[in-house]
């Protein structure tokens, strides 16, 4: 018979792996978006375009708000963190318009 805490200890161990994995997902995920990011924040300067685009924004936080429902995430904290990846784009565009 496996001992329950052996059992729980290799359980943890499986998820904390799995939890790994997926934080160095996300960290690579979000090293490409900032590439596409930074490009258009390119474009834009070059283009004389505003570094925000509320419109975009907007359909973006209303997307992945849907997105999270599906996934069964919290869709506030889905909104709260890609307003804050929106903020910190916004910040890149402004320095690329100096």
């Amino acid at each position: 018979m496996t001992n329950p805490v052996t059992q729980a200890a290799t359980l943890l161990k499986e998820h904390r792996e799995s939890i790994d994995r997926l934080d160095a997902i996300l960290v690579y995920t979000l090293g490409e978006r900032f590439k596409h990011t930074q490009a258009v924040g390119k474009l834009k300067a070059t283009h004389d375009l505003p570094p925000s685009d509320p419109s975009r924004e907007a359909a973006q936080i209303a997307r992945l708000e849907d997105l999270a429902k599906e996934a069964d995430l919290d869709p506030d904290f889905a909104k709260a963190f890609l307003n804050f990846i929106i903020q910190e784009v916004i910040r890149h565009h402004r320095k690329h318009q100096k």
